[in-house]
């Protein structure tokens, strides 16, 4: 697949959070407004590009030529970990309000499927490094879309009225839904289609 198509691939048609349903607590806990989210998807693309090429590196000149490769899962959460910790020592130094504002998301994103899953499917589809790296960077950039998008939506959510049994996460949930079934429009036929395999 050329590297165009493993973006729109990552960033519309497989969307982590929309259409995997992989990362949703940071989506539903940070989204409450637009910097917060923004501060999140930036944090999550840089901690998926990269983990993704060092999670690739170690998958294939560490564990494959010990014979380990069943360790991956470990192994990978264990970059990510550290990849976090970075990510988290210098948002705390740069920008003091985001790290308040992020709080307990932050180091959360350790724990995000969404940062594995892409390490993971990386290896599994048999992707080379840049082709890693493409496939990381654009599943951050669909992250960022989706939760941004969100927190576009929650703002304006404020304003509107909505019942009170619906106000909250309940139209969160249902705000979501819809997202999630306008980027089910697009499917794989659109990478075929657009000459991007």
């Amino acid at each position: 697949m050329s590297y165009i198509g493993i973006i729109i691939t990552y960033v519309f048609v497989q969307n982590f959070i929309l259409v995997q349903f992989m990362g949703l607590c940071p989506f539903i806990g940070v989204s409450k407004n637009s910097e917060s989210a923004l501060g999140m998807g930036m944090a999550v693309t840089f901690v998926t590009a990269v983990a993704s090429v060092v999670c690739y590196m170690v998958y294939y000149f560490l564990l494959v030529p010990f014979a380990l490769e069943y360790l991956k899962t470990v192994a990978f959460i264990l970059v990510i970990a550290a990849l976090v910790q970075l990510v988290e020592m210098v948002i705390r130094k740069m920008t003091p309000s985001l790290y308040k504002a992020l709080g307990i998301f932050l180091p959360l994103i350790t724990t995000n499927c969404a940062v594995l899953g892409i390490a993971i499917l990386n290896i599994d589809n048999g992707y080379n490094l840049l082709e890693s790296f493409f496939a990381g960077l654009a599943a951050g950039l669909g992250f960022t879309l989706a939760i941004v998008l969100m927190s576009n939506i929650r703002e304006k959510l404020e304003l509107t009225p909505v019942r009170k049994s619906y106000k909250g996460v309940p139209i969160a949930f249902i705000s979501a839904g819809l997202m999630a079934l306008a980027f089910m429009a697009f499917d794989k036929s659109l990478i075929t289609n657009l000459h991007l395999v």
